[in-house]
């Protein structure tokens, strides 16, 4: 198993540059990572600097909180796609999840994660697991899941608690054996990074991807 194949190198500060996204894809070409995660402005970029390699190029939708109205949701996902996005990282209603309006939840799969599906791009559902309940997680699994979502993904890096590993197994647990895992936030060191794995989880974001490959190769891990 090879640490490189999980990695979606990610850059999504506020005060990204230029330089920083042609970094970003340099070293993702090089160490053969799945996908650079960009904000939606460098989109374009991202591909023409990945052209003619496997790495994949994703972005993010109604980051970092999800409270955006869905009409917004739709309007990015519908540029991001048009500029050429691979995968999209949508944040879920965080808001709508913690007062129990599953309601909304159902609308904005219907609006915006079913466009996602329809028009083939591949999309990652952020709960923010780090606030939700249990029975949150759980909810959430089962309506994600029934939607045909590609991934469902742990956190934005953006709360007080990213990723875990007992977050990662109840979503293996609850999720249908289609939908996999995406693990993001606070991955920092190999030895994490191999939990997360064995737990369930598929994709890895983190901005630390040099860091634990090199790691790796450096101390001869399975990983």
């Amino acid at each position: 198993m090879q640490l490189h194949a999980f990695i979606d190198h990610t850059l999504l500060k506020p005060t990204t540059t230029i330089a920083g996204i042609e970094q970003l894809c340099a070293e993702a070409i090089q160490y053969q990572f799945a996908a650079v995660c960009v904000p939606p402005p460098f989109i374009k970029l991202a591909k023409q600097l990945t052209q003619h390699t496997p790495v994949k190029v994703a972005t993010v939708i109604g980051f970092p909180f999800g409270y955006s109205a869905i009409e917004a949701k739709i309007a990015e996902a519908v540029l991001a796609m048009v500029d050429g996005a691979d995968e999209l990282d949508v944040v879920a209603n965080i808001l709508a999840i913690k007062n129990g309006d599953w309601a909304f939840i159902a609308s904005e799969i219907n609006h915006l994660i079913q466009l996602i599906i329809q028009k083939q791009k591949v999309v990652k559902v952020i709960v923010e697991s780090g606030v939700l309940t249990q029975d949150e997680l759980i909810k959430c699994c089962d309506l994600y899941g029934a939607a045909g979502i590609h991934f469902m993904k742990t956190s934005t890096g953006y709360a007080e608690v990213g990723a875990t590993v007992e977050a990662v197994k109840t979503m293996h647990t609850h999720l249908p054996a289609a939908v996999q895992i995406k693990a993001s936030g606070g991955i920092k060191t190999p030895a994490f990074a191999a939990e997360l794995i064995q737990a369930g989880a598929t994709r890895l974001g983190t901005s630390a991807g040099v860091q634990l490959v090199t790691q790796t190769t450096t101390h001869n891990s399975e990983y």
